[in-house]
């Protein structure tokens, strides 16, 4: 899908640019698969905020995905949709016992195409098959991590990931972070990369384009009172000290260079940990 900069009419649209919607060809009309999406505001069920920066934005409905898609031969794909809760299209397809579902929908996929789900399936694009079925420098995306949980790894717009080794049970896989890691071999995966891979160069161009998105403003710590931020206070403008106490969190914590994953049991399926720097 291309990008398409908007005429500079004004200050926010100078730098405005938005996807032109080529790969789109129908709009939303399978109401079954469309429920409300409540609005949290990043509140727990105690009303506590736990995710800061949340709140307002657009209306949405949630879309049903199939993340699972196993098993099933002859699908066609009646249309490539919009949806608003991600950064990848939907494809809706028509599956041979006449229901419908959505998939996330891969690079090139068009509509009328018949895609499959099954371990003789052909290695093409749209195609689902296991990892012990796809050759070796295949790229893949909407990869099971956990078997029959569906698609977990590799489901954002442009994302591709690799096989590069194959090894017993498990299939060693280069997820687009750059982290390598091994994946059981039956676990499934969709030949070729997610579709709208221009969404990274969209340039929002306003902050009000920003608040529709549910996104509220971020404001500096150093900027606050103390009472507020372990950065606030100060006379002018103070240093937050990089060396001796650190950036730390709104609580105090340090926020720069410290690991917060946990100990995890997957831990030991990474065989190379992703790029520094992103």
């Amino acid at each position: 899908m291309a990008i398409r900069t908007l005429k500079p009419n004004t200050s926010a649209r100078r730098n405005m640019s938005v996807n032109d919607f080529s790969e789109i060809t129908k709009k939303p009309t399978k109401k079954s698969l469309l429920i409300a999406k409540k609005q949290k505001s990043g509140r727990n069920n105690q009303g506590k905020i736990t995710v800061r920066h949340r709140g307002g934005g657009a209306k949405r409905a949630i879309r049903l995905i199939d993340y699972k898609f196993t098993q099933v031969e002859g699908a066609k794909v009646i249309g490539i949709e919009y949806d608003p809760n991600r950064s990848a299209n939907l494809a809706l397809v028509q599956l041979p016992d006449g229901s419908q579902a959505y998939v996330i929908a891969t690079s090139g996929l068009k509509p009328g195409r018949i895609i499959n789900s099954s371990e003789k399936a052909e290695i093409k694009i749209g195609n689902r098959l296991p990892l012990s079925a796809i050759p070796q420098g295949t790229v893949v995306n909407s990869i099971e991590l956990n078997l029959g949980k569906g698609a977990q790894l590799a489901r954002s717009a442009g994302a591709r990931a690799q096989i590069v080794a194959k090894e017993g049970n498990f299939v060693s896989i280069k997820l687009p972070s750059g982290e390598v890691r091994n994946v059981h071999a039956s676990a499934y995966a969709t030949i070729g990369g997610v579709g709208n891979e221009a969404h990274q160069n969209i340039k929002l161009g306003s902050a009000g384009r920003r608040r529709h998105s549910g996104k509220r403003p971020t404001v500096r710590g150093k900027a606050m009172n103390p009472v507020d931020h372990a950065h606030g206070g100060g006379e002018g403008n103070t240093s937050i000290g990089l060396v001796s106490r650190g950036p730390q969190t709104p609580w105090g914590k340090t926020a720069l260079g410290k690991k917060t994953r946990r100990r995890k049991y997957s831990n030991k399926m990474i065989i190379r940990s992703r790029k520094k720097g992103r």
